[in-house]
């Protein structure tokens, strides 16, 4: 386990993004549209933080709401949507799609791996709808650039889930389980202390990173708060 904990945080445009990076974020996940749960954002958005920060970016590849491709056009929009995004300096990409039947959608999946071409990605919360998570993992064993999952082992949220995050975590390094977790959705910084001791160091946040609601930037001094606890100081010495 790093010593560090990563901290990714969600960021619409490059306000968020500034204020982030000032409270101590590792990464973030540039999207668009919370309303569908994170959508596509512009090449423009993603230049214009790109230039704005110096931590990493994730990107979503996702262009509607749901964890379908579309098809074949969909499939067609996403690579082109990646490519797009390559050129106004994207490196690392977060997506994941499913099949009616609730497994990974391989079709659309590799053909948007292809077009990242190497680049680093993380499957997002689709393994938590999925009919079958151990094989969902399996079945995605070995594509190149993924390294993460961004899960909160049930599609109602961490607690629900946690269990599940747990088990996962002790299985670390077995086919389909070398790619690091990260954990968020509803997720509580009350979370943190078992899921640390599980040897879990990759957090994720979105909502708690604004105090005022989707409405509302990214604060600067939530992030920190959330820093600091992954840091190992105790929450009730830190301003909210």
């Amino acid at each position: 386990m790093s010593m560090r904990a990563v901290l990714e945080v969600i960021a619409l445009d490059t306000e968020d993004a500034v204020a982030a990076q000032a409270g101590g974020a590792d990464r973030l996940e540039l999207v668009t549209d919370m309303a569908a749960d994170g959508l596509t954002p512009s090449a423009s958005t993603v230049a214009a933080i790109r230039a704005a920060v110096d931590i990493p970016l994730r990107v979503m590849v996702r262009l509607a709401d749901g964890f379908a491709a579309g098809g074949a056009g969909g499939v067609d929009r996403l690579a082109g949507a990646v490519g797009e995004l390559r050129a106004a300096g994207a490196e690392e990409f977060v997506l994941g799609f499913l099949d009616a039947d609730g497994a990974a959608d391989l079709v659309a999946v590799e053909r948007v791996v292809d077009a990242l071409d190497g680049c680093r990605w993380t499957f997002h919360r689709a393994i938590d709808r999925a009919a079958d998570r151990d094989a969902l993992r399996k079945q995605l064993d070995g594509l190149p650039g993924l390294d993460t999952y961004l899960t909160a082992g049930a599609a109602g949220g961490v607690d629900d889930g946690l269990p599940t995050l747990l088990a996962e975590a002790a299985r670390g390094g077995e086919p389909g389980y070398a790619p690091r977790i990260m954990v968020g959705g509803g997720l509580r910084l009350d979370h943190v202390p078992a899921l640390r001791s599980a040897g879990i160091d990759a957090f994720h946040i979105g909502g708690a990173a604004r105090p005022v609601g989707w409405a509302g930037p990214v604060s600067t001094d939530a992030v920190a708060q959330w820093r600091a606890v992954l840091n190992g100081e105790p929450a009730h010495t830190l301003a909210v």
